[in-house]
């Protein structure tokens, strides 16, 4: 079934939340969309895949590998399987596209 769909329409994220809702999945990759408002740092990710993420909106930053990384509208990164990373804060309603594959 074909669907047309919104990144941008959708429940803005609480304060110091996250939203993750699964775009696309199949065997080999999870496409998911991520919304964002913290202000304080998340929890520390150490994911057996590799991510890729594309800032859609807004701004963040991620602490990765003792290294901090500012991002804004269309940056994007990879980060490779078992890397601690997270991150410590965005703008208000910040948009991502995360690609995970193994």
């Amino acid at each position: 079934m074909i669907r047309k769909s919104n990144l941008y329409q959708g429940k803005a994220p609480e304060p110091n939340h996250e939203i993750f809702s699964t775009l696309y999945e199949n065997t080999a990759v999870r496409i998911e969309s991520i919304r964002s408002s913290l202000k304080t740092p998340g929890e520390w990710y150490d994911q057996k895949e590799n991510e890729w993420v594309l800032l859609c909106e807004g701004e963040a930053r991620l602490e990765m590998d003792g290294e901090i990384f500012t991002m804004e509208r269309g940056d994007h990164l990879l980060i490779p399987k078992h890397t601690p990373h997270r991150v410590l804060s965005t703008a208000e309603n910040t948009y991502w596209i995360g690609v995970f594959s193994s």
